[in-house]
């Protein structure tokens, strides 16, 4: 019997399980995301994330999803990565940088009684080219393009915040049964690596309501790579403008997303500790 301290914190709703490799070791992180990602029977969360030493930022974060598969980025789960290692020390600053495998990310973080409270992750550039994404199209960018999906046609714009996002408008997403219509997105055979699909109402010109459908996830309470997705894809589309911030409606809370002149995505939210823990397992 083995055991691993990990410690819950999510971001919105977007749950993780987050071990601290500062102080342990993982053999096999892609097992430990299958087996206590589970909501009725282990712990319970949208997947597994390492917050790992780094020679080339504060610290490094490896994000694995409840399938087991290994992500390369996830806008919640960073932001609760920089609360994690301010409120414990490891890097206890205003502004923090965590490498990911989509490139170095900086955080500004605005504290509250010794904690991290909100933090405002740079994003980086958005990719629009459709090799990069990526998605297999005839098109150098994929901005309102038909795709049919189980025999009925929906528009795509198609974003890559380092990792594949497709982002639909529609009139509602209430209605929406998303455990049907997600996985033909996520595996229809023009997206190689699988994709994360948003599906956008606009409010008006400064909000957007979504729901998204994660790859190797399901439906999850939030995105925040998805949040920026949808963001870039309105100001694409024309349904906001660029270098405003943009409020994100997601299940249970709001993300502001700013698509600067800069061509930087800038998202602030808030990261919350839920509880730490000990799980006990069979290697």
């Amino acid at each position: 019997m083995k055991e691993i301290k990990f410690t819950k914190m999510h971001g919105i709703g977007n749950d993780y399980i987050y071990i601290d490799c500062f102080k342990q070791q993982v053999d096999d992180p892609s097992y430990l995301a299958k087996i206590m990602s589970p909501r009725r029977t282990s712990v319970g969360s949208d997947g597994v994330i390492l917050i790992c030493p780094s020679d080339k930022a504060d610290a490094k974060m490896r994000m694995f999803n409840l399938d087991g598969s290994e992500g390369k980025m996830c806008g919640n789960g960073i932001r609760c990565v920089g609360k994690y290692i301010y409120d414990t020390g490891i890097a206890h600053k205003p502004t923090v940088t965590v490498e990911t495998l989509s490139g170095i990310k900086t955080l500004s973080i605005s504290e509250k009684n010794g904690k991290a409270d909100t933090i405002t992750v740079d994003m980086g550039e958005p990719v629009l080219k459709s090799s990069l994404i990526p998605i297999v199209w005839s098109k150098e960018t994929v901005i309102n393009e038909p795709i049919l999906i189980d025999k009925t046609e929906y528009k795509i714009t198609a974003v890559s915040m380092g990792n594949p996002h497709a982002v639909v408008f529609c009139d509602s997403v209430k209605e929406l049964e998303l455990e049907k219509i997600g996985p033909k997105f996520e595996f229809n055979p023009i997206f190689p690596e699988q994709v994360n699909t948003e599906f956008i109402r606009v409010i008006d010109g400064n909000n957007l309501e979504m729901r998204v459908w994660e790859r190797g996830s399901g439906e999850t309470f939030a995105c925040g790579t998805g949040a920026c997705a949808a963001a870039v894809a309105a100001v694409l589309n024309g349904y906001c403008k660029k270098n405003e911030e943009i409020t994100v409606h997601l299940k249970c809370g709001c993300l502001m997303i700013k698509y600067a002149d800069d061509s930087h995505i800038y998202m602030r939210g808030a990261a919350e500790k839920v509880y730490d823990g000990v799980y006990y397992y069979e290697p």
